[in-house]
């Protein structure tokens, strides 16, 4: 990698305190020694970690999915995801079963897309992001959700179309702008730039080294 590639190295945490010990993830307030030597406080959320599914069948369409998102009270058009709080549950299972759940579909051809943190000043969610192709409906159909999974309508949307939404500020969803563009892109590209399903993730790895992951 050149200079540019992000680095990991945590600053040493002189005083741990966990705020709010939740269902599926915590809030935490470190004291940490920065290079300086100054000890700064910081607030954040430990998090289990996520996977998103960018879809296309072979037509070249995004299955996205609109989903109720109570935070922001907006109702949005999202590709299928999910958290990684199933303990022993590897990366790549993770996204096929949240895309049977989500979509009842299934995928012939898995790739990693693209991976990131999702709010690095304030959470320490990882998330990776899978290409799926030749995606089609499963025999068995769509598992009925709960709660806001309970009702959530389905739009293959043509990728050119998903790339217009995304820079008229239609869609907002991190995993939709991101996924979306990237999935563009790597069309453009021929496919070449992609890793494989298995890639090492080992962002997640140093994650879990430094305890920065909520476990199950």
């Amino acid at each position: 990698m050149t200079g540019e590639a992000d680095a990991f190295d945590p600053g040493e945490v002189v005083r741990r305190v966990t705020r709010f010990d939740g269902l599926r993830w915590d809030v935490r307030t470190d004291d940490v020694r920065l290079p300086s030597g100054e000890v700064v406080t910081r607030d954040y959320v430990v998090h289990p970690g996520a996977v998103g599914i960018i879809a296309m069948d072979d037509r070249d369409r995004v299955l996205l999915v609109r989903q109720y998102r109570h935070p922001t009270g907006y109702y949005l058009w999202e590709p299928p995801a999910g958290l990684m709080d199933i303990a022993g549950e590897s990366a790549l299972a993770t996204a096929q079963r949240e895309l049977l759940e989500e979509t009842g579909c299934v995928a012939r051809d898995w790739h990693v897309l693209i991976d990131w943190f999702n709010s690095p000043g304030g959470s320490s969610e990882g998330f990776r992001c899978f290409l799926a192709r030749g995606v089609e409906e499963h025999g068995d159909g769509r598992p009925s959700g709960e709660g806001e999974e309970a009702d959530m309508p389905l739009r293959w949307v043509p990728i050119d179309e998903a790339v217009r939404l995304v820079f008229s500020g239609g869609l907002h969803n991190p995993t939709a702008v991101s996924g979306v563009m990237a999935a563009a892109l790597a069309r453009r590209l021929g496919w070449q730039n992609l890793r494989p399903a298995d890639a090492p993730w080992q962002e997640r790895e140093n994650l879990q080294t430094a305890e920065r992951v909520w476990l199950p």
